[in-house]
């Protein structure tokens, strides 16, 4: 578990890098949220971190996101005790949507139980991260892929 904690930490770290205007806190601690729920042979391919909720001011709900080959994975390691995790499998989902504002970008995740707002985001990372979930989803639902993603 230690290796899948360090590999999703690091990726995260590495997709900050990039992206220095992007809000996120406790990169490791919301890692192994993710560590903890990966399955036995599931292979990620695209981690990054967002905050989870539409408002541009909430700054403290930091989520680490991982894409494997099953699913995406979205945790967040509580303050003081416990977590919220959440997996999306691709029959789960119906749409994204990238809003990109003067400074920060969103992602809106349209599942079919609930809708997913990933904030404070910079600008090149949404376009980034959408078009990952666009690969991720047309591979798992076997649908040719548009031009451009």
């Amino acid at each position: 578990m230690r290796d899948a904690i360090n590999f999703i930490h690091r990726q995260a770290r590495r997709f900050r890098l990039r992206y220095p205007l992007t809000i996120a806190f406790r990169l490791r601690a919301h890692s192994r949220v993710l560590a903890k729920h990966l399955n036995p042979g599931e292979r990620i391919s695209y981690v990054f971190a967002a905050q989870k909720g539409p408002s541009s001011l909430d700054i403290i709900s930091t989520y680490v996101i991982a894409i494997t080959d099953k699913r995406i994975m979205i945790g967040r390691k509580r303050l003081l005790f416990g977590y919220f995790f959440l997996a999306i499998t691709p029959d789960m989902l119906n749409d994204i949507k990238v809003k990109k504002s003067l400074i920060w970008a969103k992602v809106e995740i349209d599942t079919i139980k609930e809708f997913i707002v990933l904030s404070n985001l910079q600008g090149g990372a949404a376009s980034e991260i959408e078009t990952n979930i666009t690969r991720y989803v047309m591979k798992k639902k076997k649908k040719p892929m548009v031009h451009g993603h």
